[in-house]
């Protein structure tokens, strides 16, 4: 897990290391400058202690925070602007030390986060939307629960103690008023976890839409999301703006197909940004024409695996899958891995334990991979 580097920060300023040495973007400057420029002026004839270096850190430490959450909630931050953003100690974007998800990570350290202030309180129950990623394709959106019986991420009900992300009751997300499976919503589907033992009290939430490029799907767009924790009788509605952050998409139609005398494999297509990899492939039987029950169990014990150019294996995140005539088509997600790849290589292979598993080599069905070129992002 990733963590702000906060000892290195403090050692570099034992080492004399000031603040203004740190390479801050023109735009970042000028905003300094006029937070600066508005703090009141010192009454003549006073005279003030000077301020202790932990102080000074502290005086500084804030003024960034203010203009750091100034630039994130304008819901676009460039990678260049990330960098300068981030060489202000502190400031950070929380998905950078999500687990379990590296394209989720990759968002929080590419600086494609946007800070968000919505929150909803009922009682002494606070509910607050702190962050967002949008990359047209996933959505997510991080929520911090704050109650008097929520300690270090369990939940106390009344009738017993559980995690936090075992609380929700139940939750719904809609857009424009169509939830998934209503007609015409841009909504596949919902998944939702704990943000990890960085952060009990938060929880991560991620909706699949259509695929990048879809016309359905805009750039932007407000999510309405409602939910009931266990042993509160309230519902709990927040209001989420999502706002595509990257326009680093690479889509190809690679029409790829492997086979052998049992099975093929096929891709249609194939849709990658630093936070995700969107895969459409088909697992057929050769020699039938429609699927007996015996025969879609075995299909459903296949997925395929994918890979980058340095041989590093995509986590694979969830998936719907469809079964027709002698096939069964997937709409696989996978975390996309951090920097570029030329290629991607997938590797059909048998389910032992999940289709999240790390793969070991004899899962795999030799013969039967899949080079998918990609061409630079647009």
């Amino acid at each position: 897990m990733d963590r702000f580097n906060l000892e290195n920060e403090f050692k570099g300023l034992k080492e004399g290391k000031a603040a203004a040495d740190m390479p801050i973007s023109p735009l970042v400057r000028a905003r300094l400058d006029e937070t600066y420029a508005s703090l009141p002026e010192q009454p003549a004839g006073r005279r003030s202690k000077p301020l202790s270096r932990l102080r000074r850190l502290s005086s500084a430490t804030a003024a960034a925070f203010v203009l750091g959450a100034g630039v994130f909630a304008s819901g676009f931050v460039s990678p260049v602007m990330a960098d300068s953003i981030k060489s202000i100690p502190l400031i950070g974007s929380l998905f950078s030390s999500i687990e379990g998800d590296i394209g989720l990570r990759n968002a929080g350290d590419l600086g494609l986060a946007s800070s968000v202030n919505s929150g909803v309180s009922y009682k002494d129950v606070k509910l607050e939307v702190t962050e967002t990623v949008f990359d047209g394709s996933r959505a997510a959106f991080l929520v911090k629960v704050a109650a008097p019986n929520l300690e270090n991420g369990r939940f106390d009900t009344g009738k017993k103690t559980v995690k936090l992300s075992d609380a929700i009751s139940n939750v719904t997300v809609s857009v424009d008023g169509k939830q998934q499976g209503d007609s015409g919503s841009i909504l596949q589907g919902g998944y939702y976890a704990g943000a990890g033992e960085a952060h009990p009290d938060m929880l991560i939430f991620e909706e699949v839409l259509e695929p990048s490029g879809s016309s359905t799907v805009p750039d932007t767009f407000t999510a309405e999301a409602v939910l009931t924790l266990e042993g509160i009788d309230h519902e709990f509605k927040l209001d989420i703006p999502f706002t595509k952050t990257t326009q680093d998409i690479v889509n190809v139609q690679p029409d790829a197909v492997s086979a052998n005398d049992e099975l093929s494999v096929s891709v249609a297509s194939l849709q990658s940004t630093p936070l995700t990899t969107r895969v459409h492939y088909s697992i057929a039987l050769t020699n039938a024409d429609k699927l007996t029950e015996k025969q879609e169990k075995q299909l459903n014990k296949i997925r395929v695996a994918v890979y980058d150019d340095q041989g590093r294996q995509l986590p694979a995140l969830n998936g719907d899958g469809e079964y027709s005539s002698n096939a069964l088509t997937f709409d696989a997600r996978y975390a996309s891995t951090s920097g570029t790849t030329s290629y991607l290589l997938l590797k059909p292979f048998i389910v032992e334990d999940d289709f999240t598993e790390t793969v070991k080599e004899k899962q795999f069905i030799k013969g039967m991979e899949l080079k998918i070129e990609l061409p630079a992002a647009k």
